[in-house]
């Protein structure tokens, strides 16, 4: 892969992910958000991994974690499966299949995320992150509504 191809397979790392990563444009889709954080652990982008997970999660993130995961692996190719964009007025879904090498052996992360969309932005969901919410405290997405009115289902 030469280094103007995009990580995330849709063309030129220069007119594709870059300017997301640059905060030069905001992704319009879950899924153009969903490839570029992929593109962000290929290119080792971790400020954007963090200000693309929902706000209320990004204290909590483990930004060590994410740089050392990025930076382990050698990032091979990212497969969309399908891309929902609305589930609701402000959710959306993206399955996908992340193959990567780990040093050892080739490797696939399959996952299907779940993103917000707040004040015009997409936002990823993180199913990892270690915090403590109720269902009565304001939405970690920061929606206004009640955690369990909004984005509790997806997590």
């Amino acid at each position: 892969m030469s280094e103007r191809h995009c990580p995330c397979g849709q063309g030129n790392y220069n007119d594709c992910c870059q300017p997301l990563h640059l905060g030069q444009a905001k992704a319009q889709t879950a899924e153009q958000l969903m490839r570029s954080r992929y593109s962000a652990f290929a290119k080792h982008e971790i400020d954007y991994i963090v200000k693309t997970t929902a706000i209320g999660q990004q204290p909590f993130l483990d930004q060590v974690a994410i740089a050392d995961w990025s930076q382990a692996n050698q990032w091979l190719k990212l497969e969309v499966l399908q891309a929902k964009e609305k589930i609701d007025k402000n959710h959306a879904q993206v399955e996908f299949k992340a193959h990567y090498h780990d040093g050892k052996q080739a490797q696939l992360h399959h996952e299907v995320s779940h993103f917000v969309q707040q004040d015009g932005r997409w936002y990823f969901l993180d199913p990892t992150t270690e915090m403590q919410i109720t269902m009565k405290q304001a939405c970690i997405c920061g929606s206004g509504k009640k955690f369990k009115q909004c984005c509790a289902q997806y997590l």
